[in-house]
């Protein structure tokens, strides 16, 4: 077993957790801009959840209007800044873009979309006011990117809105959930200060969700629920000795990283295995690897077609050293004196084992939300219908947390938005809180 911190010097820390994709310089993003060919009816625009106006913004940047760029992005995703890091665009918008016909390189349409915001927001554009306020209050349960989009949305139209968060951060999984690498020099919060800045919405943290209130003293207090909690349980391996020393939540250490202020102090074991196929997978691998680790393989059970995780993704992580095996179930966690030593694994009928002292669990998350059966559930999620209401009036539901969700940061921005005019909508028209 070799578990400890500071495996690296100062300057690799900061090398190894430099940003995944450096932004544009002005005169880059022109020349890139000056690549699309602006096209009608875009697909890149219709490859978007959001319905962001790509051809549009893109147009705005070439003739120098960052400004206006912004805003066309804004006004469809209010955290288009999070989603320009984060979003699978090789899979969405840039995979739909016909430059892929003619020279197989897409228009960097999130690198695009991140010189436009970032403008704004380090320059503290506001691009939208708040109306008068309408008298009437909304709850909004979780501060991640789909509470967020709705809180905004609603706060545009005059509501007050109240978000109540268990963390003592917000945004979710932009803040707890994403590599150091993608969201760089505090970018979540900065992002959140701006939402909050066009006013009507109070944050109130550390309470949660079936402990300190419910839905029903919610509806009590409030004319409309908005739940946005997204997913708190962790698959299990079900496994024995899952619960020994040096198995731990992939969420979890992710967690730990992004909210530590020494990377040096994180300990990291020589050898990991990294069990799972989704983006949380690639991404403590990656950074486990970039801690220091000598040897990090991420092992799934299916083969490359099926795993969530892009394939630029993959591609990332192994140019880092990570190795990947497919077709490979584990099953079986060897010990000694308490700590995980190997990890056995089966494919083909045959069984091999992969030595490790540290072996974290990235096989996806679960609904883990006390609602006490307040609204109806579907596949282990929330159900909801196209403008994301619940089986009981007044509350309303989007992101992780809902059936059938994508499981994209920006799948969640666009929930909370078509939340937030359905719930203003039901305002209106219910004449509640006047």
């Amino acid at each position: 077993m070799d578990i400890r911190a500071a495996r690296l010097t100062a300057d690799e820390y900061a090398h190894n957790f430099s940003d995944m994709h450096p932004p544009l310089g002005d005169t880059a993003a022109l020349v890139e801009a000056d690549r699309c060919y602006f096209c009608y009816d875009a697909p890149c625009t219709e490859a978007c959840p959001t319905g962001i106006d790509v051809a549009g913004f893109i147009s705005m940047i070439k003739s120098g209007n960052n400004s206006g760029a912004a805003r066309l992005i804004l006004q469809e995703n209010i955290i288009g800044g999070s989603c320009a890091r984060v979003c699978p665009t090789e899979t969405l918008c840039e995979q739909a873009c016909v430059r892929n016909e003619q020279d197989h390189r897409p228009v960097s349409i999130g690198l695009l979309q991140r010189h436009a915001v970032d403008a704004a927001i380090n320059a503290g554009q506001q691009f939208f006011s708040r109306a008068p306020d309408t008298g009437k209050r909304v709850a909004i349960v979780g501060a991640g990117p789909a509470g967020l989009s709705c809180a905004h949305g609603l706060a545009r139209q005059g509501h007050q809105v109240t978000i109540i968060e268990a963390r003592e951060k917000s945004g979710g999984l932009n803040e707890y959930g994403l590599a150091a690498y993608k969201m760089l020099d505090d970018f979540a919060s900065r992002e959140i200060e701006y939402i909050a800045a066009i006013g009507g919405i109070e944050i109130r943290y550390g309470q949660h969700l079936g402990d300190d209130f419910d839905t029903g003293s919610l509806l009590n207090e409030f004319d409309a629920i908005f739940l946005g909690m997204g997913l708190d349980g962790v698959n299990s391996l079900n496994l024995a000795n899952e619960e020994v020393d040096g198995v731990m939540s992939a969420v979890d250490y992710i967690s730990q990283i992004r909210q530590s202020g020494d990377l040096s102090e994180l300990p990291v074991g020589r050898q990991v295995v990294v069990i799972g196929g989704g983006m949380t997978a690639i991404d403590i691998a990656t950074q486990v690897k970039l801690l220091g680790a000598d040897e990090v393989t991420l092992v799934y059970r299916r083969g490359p077609e099926a795993m969530v995780a892009s394939e630029e993704e993959r591609e990332f992580t192994q140019i880092k050293g990570v190795k990947i095996l497919y077709n490979a179930k584990p099953v079986n966690i060897i010990t000694v004196d308490g700590h995980v030593r190997e990890v056995e694994f089966e494919r083909k009928g045959e069984t091999f084992s992969l030595p490790a002292d540290m072996l974290f669990k990235a096989i996806g998350q679960n609904f883990d939300a006390k609602l006490d059966g307040a609204v109806e559930l579907e596949k282990g999620r929330i159900r909801v219908d196209a403008q994301r209401k619940t089986s009981v009036a007044g509350i309303w539901a989007g992101g992780d947390c809902v059936c059938d969700g994508e499981d994209l940061t920006v799948a969640a921005a666009q929930d909370g938005k078509l939340a937030a005019k359905s719930i203003n909508e039901y305002l209106l028209k219910s004449g509640r809180g006047e």
